[in-house]
């Protein structure tokens, strides 16, 4: 991860505010060699000033020295420059504070105001300078070069330091800016991928809820009449060995349908595990594979039951013993896939429940075909004894109801459950038809 902002101030390593020792080993560096210039220069100054060499040597060394806080005060060093331009000396010190000035995080207001000021002390006394050495017949080459020689060294001194440092401070500032970006880019592809890991945690639930839910309810309902059939095998299997054969047949049918129910959806979830290994380069678009392609293929391939087979679904009921009427209104017509099997399997979980607890109960289906909806009732009536609720010994996960209702609002339709005034049970859902 990238070092901005709070990370970039705690990660110094350097004394004091220096960020690294290899920039305070360069500021000592420059501080000392300025301060051996100004001294150098301070021997002529005290000549001209009339006062001791020592003192315009002290003079020079402490005014070179300031270069060391450049960092620190920029402002402090040009400014400190400027006052000592009149002495001759500082070149070097104005030069580095310059470039330190621009480069800094200063208002430009403040970086050209004290430009100027150096150009300006640069300029008279450069100007004075070549005219005393003119005068003394150093230089013999007119008039016009002594504006020309200050003009061109005022800007030369003053000018590169000035643009270097102007682009040296763009470019440290652009590349503040790009690690910012970077940290948050990397910030947002880390919610991201949490955020992902959310959706892929909440579509694994979805999953395993929605397995089983299938389970349930191929398992449920043709296993449970595989146990009444074989209650009331195991009750005529000596008084009526005729009944007693027709219920074994009808038994091994009830088994061979739901073991062909579940080889289908075990078909169904092992072609979505193929999907999902091969898209294991692609982790995001993996997420959920196994129930979206469970659930499409299920509508697509017109795989699971339909409204088609609930006469046969009521016929399975009645042989088993129970006392059921069905009734359809409206005309019947074809539906979204999903609706069907929804539809379906209300119906079939309700009868399931009705075998499990009040068997022998008379009970009501009631299908209506509506305009916009499809509408579907069970009912049934209390059981005629006790006793026989139990008489199969048929167990309960608790999970129909919750199952039907998950399947029905699903789709955007309504499921309604609960007990009848008359001690029955009644169990009603509707569906819209788009």
């Amino acid at each position: 991860m990238t070092t901005t902002g709070e990370e970039h101030a705690t990660g110094r390593k350097g004394p004091w505010w220096w960020a690294r020792w290899r920039s305070a080993a360069l500021d000592v560096g420059l501080a000392v060699a300025s301060a051996l210039e100004c001294a150098f220069e301070g021997v002529r100054f005290a000549r001209d000033a009339g006062i001791p060499v020592a003192a315009g040597v002290v003079f020079g060394v402490l005014a070179g020295s300031a270069l060391v806080v450049r960092r620190q005060w920029p402002i402090a060093v040009v400014l400190v420059s400027i006052a000592i331009t009149p002495a001759q000396m500082g070149y070097l010190m104005g030069v580095v504070g310059l470039y330190t000035l621009a480069a800094s995080e200063l208002p430009r207001r403040i970086i050209a105001s004290l430009a100027g000021m150096s150009l300006v002390g640069m300029l008279i006394v450069m100007f004075v300078r070549v005219r005393q050495d003119m005068a003394r017949g150093t230089w013999d080459l007119g008039d016009w070069f002594v504006p020309f020689a200050a003009i061109t060294t005022a800007i030369g001194m003053t000018a590169p330091p000035l643009l270097l440092g102007l682009y040296v401070g763009a470019r440290r500032r652009l590349m503040e800016s790009l690690r910012e970006r970077a940290d948050s880019l990397e910030r947002e592809l880390q919610l991201l991928a949490e955020r992902a890991e959310e959706r892929a945690e909440w579509a694994r639930g979805e999953e395993r809820t929605r397995i089983a839910r299938e389970m349930h309810d191929v398992v449920a309902h043709r296993v449970s009449l595989m146990v009444v059939h074989a209650a009331a095998l195991q009750a005529v299997a000596r008084k009526d060995p005729e009944k007693a054969v027709k219920n074994a047949a009808l038994v091994g049918d009830m088994g061979r349908q739901a073991l062909t129910e579940l080889r289908e959806m075990l078909g169904v979830l092992r072609s979505g595990g193929e999907v999902r290994r091969g898209e294991q380069g692609v982790p995001l678009a993996a997420v959920g594979v196994a129930a979206a392609v469970a659930a499409e293929r299920a509508v697509d391939e017109g795989e699971g039951p339909s409204l088609s087979e609930l006469e046969e679904l009521v016929g399975q009921s009645a042989a088993a013993g129970m006392v059921v009427h069905l009734s359809v209104e409206g005309d019947a017509r074809a539906y979204a896939a999903e609706v069907e099997q929804t539809a379906f399997r209300v119906v079939q979980e309700a009868l399931t429940n009705v075998h499990k607890h009040a068997a022998g109960a008379k009970t009501h289906v009631r299908l209506a075909h509506r305009v916009s909806e499809i509408a579907m009732q069970v009912e049934n009536e209390p059981p005629p004894e006790v006793s026989s609720a139990s008489s199969a010994r048929l167990p309960s996960g608790g999970n129909g109801l919750v199952g039907m209702k998950e399947r029905v609002t699903a789709l955007g339709g309504v499921f309604v459950s609960g007990p009848t005034d008359a001690g029955g049970f009644r169990v009603s859902a509707v569906i819209p038809a788009v």
